[in-house]
């Protein structure tokens, strides 16, 4: 169960903040050049039931979890969220969040919209921010540069995105990434103004 800010005692809870958008659209790099901004910021890793890929480090990238013991995860209220995505499941883990949030930490999710609704469902004290494309040209075309997938898969993608960014408007801000800096300076505003953090100089 996630605390509600008042139930906390004499130290601040720290601000939970969700980032979501489409495959491909840059939300890993924004994420990743906030938190070198914001050094206080914490990133919340996820738990996942697909494979590693290369590069990818243990409790850094992901918690990589066997389908069984995701399952155990989810029967003993482990996640604050979960989703399957194409065709693997991603969950956030409670006790990741509820510690963060306990130290006084503003803590940064990216999940999708999926996860997005459950967190909201059961948890109001969330700054959400959706990550845009310019277009779905764009997308498609980040996509294929980006190297690790197929055409169907790309194509998978696509769909998907699509879906995803009518859900854009449940969220507190749209940041369209156009332009990477102006992004990440919007993204990085935004999360000193609302949290309780200050960008370095």
């Amino acid at each position: 169960m996630i605390l509600a800010p008042n139930q906390q005692n004499s130290k601040a809870r720290g601000s939970l903040f969700i980032v979501s958008g489409p495959s491909g659209v840059g939300k890993g790099t924004l994420v990743a050049a906030a938190l070198k901004a914001l050094p206080n910021l914490a990133l919340s890793v996820s738990a996942t039931t697909r494979p590693p890929r290369p590069g990818d480090v243990e409790g850094v990238d992901y918690y990589f979890k066997t389908e069984e013991e995701f399952d155990q995860l989810i029967q003993n209220g482990g996640f604050v969220e979960w989703a399957e995505v194409h065709g693997r499941r991603y969950g956030t883990l409670t006790s990741e969040v509820n510690k963060a949030l306990g130290e006084g930490k503003d803590l940064i999710l990216e999940i999708d919209p999926q996860g997005f609704m459950q967190v909201k469902s059961h948890m109001s004290e969330v700054v959400s921010i959706f990550i845009a494309p310019p277009s779905l040209e764009e997308l498609k075309r980040r996509l294929k540069q980006r190297g690790t997938e197929d055409d169907q898969s790309i194509s998978q993608r696509l769909k998907t995105a699509e879906i995803e960014i009518q859900a854009k408007d449940s969220y507190n801000v749209v940041i369209i990434n156009d332009d990477l800096e102006k992004a990440l300076q919007e993204l990085v505003s935004l999360i000193t103004q609302k949290g309780n953090i200050q960008a370095t100089t």
